[in-house]
């Protein structure tokens, strides 16, 4: 062991350290943090050719609803009539907070996403959207599933 040539036993830890940080990179993006407000039990119905929407609003309020028509937010049942109103003090207050009026027949910005299961009546979800309405809120998104997400073996 004489002399500056001799190379040392420590391992080099820059590849290990690169494939790490690339994992973690990896899951960072595609961990889906809205997720959690989604009920998996619900079987959205088919479409045959799903569009995605152009932008994603930042705000959001889930309505998951059972073929029997209940409905779970924030991951409990609710009642959609206190819901919708207590969403919408609340965005009225917020928008008080940041310098903006919204009256009481104005639309509330915050789009309700409804993810019906494919065996509710439209009836009750006809309902759920007139509650919603009468609480100020006037953007509407459906989910459904596209063919292909509900092939075996495709995502």
């Amino acid at each position: 062991m004489s002399g500056g040539n001799a190379e040392s036993g420590a391992p080099n830890l820059t590849p290990i350290l690169d494939m790490v940080f690339q994992l973690i990179t990896f899951f960072m993006l595609v961990m889906n943090v809205k997720a959690a407000s989604l009920d998996l039990a619900i079987k959205l119905p088919v479409l045959g050719s799903a569009i995605p929407t152009e932008a994603q609003e930042l705000e959001t309020l889930v309505l998951n609803i059972s073929k029997d028509g209940k409905v779970k937010a924030y991951g409990r049942e609710q009642n959609v009539k206190a819901l919708a109103s207590k969403e919408a003090d609340l965005a009225r207050r917020k928008a008080k907070v940041d310098g903006k009026e919204i009256g009481p027949t104005d639309e509330i910005p915050i789009t309700v996403v409804i993810r019906a299961d494919r065996d509710t009546p439209f009836h009750e979800i006809n309902n759920i959207i007139t509650d919603c309405q009468q609480n100020g809120f006037r953007r509407f998104q459906y989910r459904a599933m596209s063919k292909m997400a509900n092939t075996p073996g495709e995502a």
